[in-house]
């Protein structure tokens, strides 16, 4: 899922990024505003991980995700915890 995507999708993704990172704040769901590059930091600043680490997170998230949000039925509440 490129940013763009992302970022049209960013609706449907809340909730999945709640359960995957619970650490985020809904303030801070809200500032995202769909930015994958701004949810990357947010991700490493409240987990203490490298940049590196987040952006690997983060990709391997939005890439199962999105398959997830191709299946009819499954929406908002696709994702993983982990």
């Amino acid at each position: 899922m490129n940013a763009d995507q992302f970022e049209g999708k960013w609706k449907q993704l809340k909730g999945a990024v709640k359960q995957r990172w619970g650490k985020l704040t809904d303030d801070d769901l809200t500032k995202l505003s769909g930015k994958k590059d701004e949810l990357v930091g947010r991700i490493q600043e409240r987990y203490g991980i490298t940049r590196e680490q987040a952006e690997k997170e983060a990709d391997e998230w939005a890439a199962a995700t999105a398959s997830d949000l191709d299946k009819p039925g499954l929406g908002a509440h696709a994702g993983r915890r982990g």
